[in-house]
């Protein structure tokens, strides 16, 4: 862990950047909590075939995009940040993430531990006296494989500011 990493809390420490809107090549579901993986696993597929077939340069690590609060299915979209606006084709559409102020925090390690690191963001924001905004983005910055240690793993944490 680098000096800015909180101690036993798995993150950065938060911070508030600015960002400009960006095109994205998504795949959109309500998916159940147990359907995550899966519908991440299955997405992720048929974006490399769309993309790669439109040949379309991706920008971004992959993202998850939450949209509202979760309930018992989560309004999803996982996608990639792209060069342009991809054309609709077998459950790929465009889309975007937001633009403006965003409260940032890079998880360290398990994807497990994510639900108290945004817990964390969110508390941060509020001491702070900023808005939650009602959608908001994991970007998975090291991209998980089956025989890696969780504890590599960086997901940034995005969570819009409402003005």
């Amino acid at each position: 862990m680098n000096s800015r990493e909180a101690a036993g809390a798995g993150a950065v420490e938060p911070e508030l950047v600015d960002l400009e809107e960006a095109t994205t090549a998504v795949v959109r579901g309500a998916v159940p909590v147990a359907g995550l993986r899966n519908f991440y696993d299955s997405s992720f597929s048929v974006l490399a075939r769309t993309i790669a077939g439109q040949r379309i340069t991706v920008l971004s690590p992959a993202f998850g995009l939450y949209h509202g609060s979760p309930g018992e299915t989560w309004d999803l979209e996982v996608g990639f940040v792209t060069d342009r606006a991809v054309q609709p084709a077998d459950g790929v559409v465009a889309g975007t993430l937001p633009g403006g102020r965003v409260a940032r925090l890079t998880h360290v390690g398990s994807f497990d531990e994510l639900g108290a690191s945004w817990e964390r963001l969110h508390s941060w924001m509020r001491t702070r006296g900023l808005t939650a905004g009602e959608d908001r983005w994991e970007t998975y910055v090291t991209q998980p494989s089956p025989d890696m240690d969780p504890r590599d793993l960086r997901t940034e944490l995005n969570w819009p500011v409402a003005p």
